[in-house]
């Protein structure tokens, strides 16, 4: 049986943030998130804006959590915000430019998105 991968390992193979995020939580919940709809997030969507590795979680928390059509009720967004909110408290930013300018490494900062994906969650 093969061990677990980090979030940071599918980062180190050559996803980007955003992907890395997707394909741990594709092969942890058994999910089929297509890893391309993160494909232009990495980065901070190329330009150092929001943490590529926390839109990927706001991703998984969507698709774990959101809606289907009209109507229903927008309950994705408290659990994207829990992730946003345990970013920011933890990093004191969630913009990949002030992450990088604070020395957080893509890394470590996929594993905590996924981390704290998985505890918003719960």
């Amino acid at each position: 049986m093969s061990e677990k991968k980090l979030a940071s390992d599918y980062f180190m193979e050559g996803l980007n943030c955003a992907e890395s995020v997707i394909q741990a939580y594709n092969d942890e919940f058994g999910t089929d998130i297509p890893i391309r709809v993160a494909s232009g997030l990495g980065g901070g969507c190329a330009v150092g804006s929001l943490c590529g590795a926390v839109n990927g979680a706001c991703i998984c928390a969507s698709v774990a959590k959101g809606r289907d059509k009209v109507g229903e009720d927008n309950v994705a967004k408290s659990y994207t915000k829990k992730v946003m909110e345990k970013v920011k408290e933890t990093y004191g930013a969630v913009d990949c430019k002030a992450l990088k300018k604070d020395r957080v490494g893509c890394k470590e900062i996929v594993d905590f998105s996924y981390d704290a994906l998985k505890e918003a969650l719960k």
